[in-house]
C-alpha cells in the first residue's frame, strides 16, 4: 500500500454484497475513499466493483452472526489497511411474520445482527478513531423503527435501538471529535423488500408526496453526506430518506 493510498480515508461497511451496503460501497470509491466492504460472501456484483477499483476495495469476509469473532475481524481490518476513518452498520435481517409465531432462535439472530453487531463493530473501531481524534460511525436503521409496521416487530425494535445507542454514543464519542448518526430508509426496492410488489408496492407509493419509492442510491448519498466534512457539526440526529411517505 503507497503512501497515496494512505492518504486516502478508510472506510469500513457491513452488509456490502448488495442492495444499499453495495451502493454505499460505490459512492464512496467514487468521493475517494478506501474500503473494506464487509459481507458473508463475495456477489458478483461486489466482484466486480473490486476488479474495477483494485487498489481502493478490500473485500472481508465475515458473518457478523459470529458475535465472538469481531474483536479480531476488527484487529485484522486495523493491521491489514490502517485505521478507519468511517464505519458504516449497514448489515440487517429482517423475518417477516407474527411474533406468536416467531421461533425463539429467528429473535436471537434478528437482534445480534442489527444491534449486537453493530455495537461490538463501533466498540472496536472507536478506538482507532479516538487515537485519530475524529471519525464517523453511521448507523443504517429504518422508518419502522418509529412508524411500525406489522409482521417487523423484532425488526423495528432492532433499528429503535439502533437509534438510541447512536444517540448516546453520540454524547460519549463527541470531545474526540466523532460523529455518531444514523440514515432511516424508508421501502426501498431491494432484496429485503421483494416481497413488497402488485397493490402492496403501490399503496406504498401513494403514501410519498413525490409518488415514489427512494432508491439505494438517495440513502447512499445520505450517507456520503454524513461521512463528509459538510456533516462535521451533525451527530446523534437520525436522517430520513423516504421520499417524504412519513411526512
Amino acid at each position: 500500500m503507497d503512501k497515496s493510498e494512505q492518504t486516502k480515508p478508510l472506510v469500513v461497511v457491513t452488509g456490502a454484497g448488495r442492495g444499499l451496503g453495495l451502493a454505499i460501497c460505490k459512492q464512496c470509491l467514487e468521493q475517494g475513499y478506501r474500503v473494506v466492504a464487509i459481507s458473508r460472501t463475495l456477489s458478483a456484483e461486489l466482484k466486480g466493483l473490486q476488479e474495477s477499483n483494485f487498489d481502493d476495495l478490500y473485500f472481508e469476509p465475515f458473518d457478523l452472526i459470529e458475535l465472538d469473532d469481531i474483536h479480531h475481524l476488527c484487529k485484522t481490518i486495523i493491521a491489514n489497511y490502517g485505521r478507519p476513518y468511517g464505519l458504516i452498520n449497514n448489515a440487517a435481517v429482517g423475518f417477516d411474520g407474527v411474533l406468536a409465531t416467531m421461533h425463539n432462535s429467528e429473535i436471537s439472530s434478528l437482534l445480534n445482527i442489527n444491534v449486537q453487531a453493530p455495537i461490538l463493530l463501533a466498540k472496536y473501531l472507536s478506538r482507532s478513531m479516538m487515537l485519530n481524534r475524529g471519525g464517523r460511525i453511521i448507523n443504517v436503521s429504518s422508518i419502522i423503527a418509529s412508524t411500525g409496521f406489522n409482521g417487523l416487530s423484532v425488526y423495528a425494535a432492532s433499528k429503535a435501538a439502533l437509534e438510541g445507542f447512536t444517540r448516546s454514543l453520540a454524547r460519549e464519542v463527541g470531545k474526540a471529535n466523532i460523529t455518531v448518526n444514523c440514515v432511516a430508509p424508508g421501502y426501498m426496492q431491494t432484496d429485503m423488500t421483494e416481497s413488497l410488489q402488485g397493490e402492496k408496492l403501490e399503496s406504498v407509493k401513494r403514501r410519498s408526496p413525490l409518488g415514489k419509492l427512494a432508491t439505494p442510491d438517495d440513502a447512499a448519498a445520505a450517507v456520503l453526506y454524513l461521512l463528509s466534512q459538510h456533516a462535521k457539526s451533525v451527530t446523534g440526529t437520525v436522517l430520513t430518506v423516504d421520499a417524504g411517505s412519513t411526512a
